[in-house]
């Protein structure tokens, strides 16, 4: 895999994934509240999907959400109507589905991916080992609009983040960036590098 770096990509391409995400002024900021976990009345109920770490030699590791206590929450793709093509990507805390971001790597050598609270407090997005160990989840490498995301190990071996349907479906979470510049947007005064989606293979 390559390293992250800009790459130009069609000007048609990113308005129609704007459209589709229904994502506005990117740049500007904004406040992504976190969204309650239980639906309205009248709206559909969601479908949530598990995710998690793989490797074809490997077994399945859960992706979780740990706080700054130590607690674990659980990580879901949230698929809110019979469009399954893309999903959104959440952490499940006290009730609350926070966003989960590719956020500013400052010095670091990949990409931190982070779920954001309303007051833009970043929790950590980890890999759950069989021995409850955890493993950092990163984005390492891009192909054009898309940030690979992978659980690393301290002997730098990957493994891809994946989305499961109730069903068996399985779908491949990615980052997905839709403009040229280091930052999309600001949630609750984060700076964001990339939107994580769980996308069809």
């Amino acid at each position: 895999m390559r390293s992250l770096h800009k790459e130009n990509r069609s000007p048609f391409i990113v308005l129609v994934l704007l459209w589709f995400m229904g994502i506005g002024h990117m740049t500007a900021q904004i406040t992504d509240q976190p969204e309650t976990a239980v639906p309205a009345e009248g709206e559909e109920e969601p479908i949530y999907w598990t995710v998690k770490a793989h490797r074809p030699d490997a077994q399945l590791m859960d992706i979780k959400a740990i706080d700054k206590k130590g607690n674990r929450h659980e990580v879901r793709a949230i698929q809110q109507s019979s469009d399954a093509s893309m999903l959104s990507v959440k952490a499940m805390v006290d009730g609350e589905a926070l966003p989960i971001k590719l956020v500013e790597k400052g010095g670091e050598q990949f990409y931190p991916v982070k779920a954001i609270d309303h007051d833009g407090f970043l929790i950590g997005i980890k890999a759950e080992t069989e021995t409850g160990g955890l493993l950092d989840v990163k984005g390492v490498s891009q192909t054009g609009n898309i940030v690979h995301l992978r659980a690393i190990n301290k002997y730098l071996k990957y493994y891809n983040i994946i989305a499961i349907s109730p069903e068996g479906k399985v779908y491949d979470v990615k980052g997905l960036k839709m403009l040229d510049t280091p930052v999309e947007t600001v949630i609750n005064g984060v700076r964001i590098f990339a939107h994580v989606k769980s996308l069809a293979q």
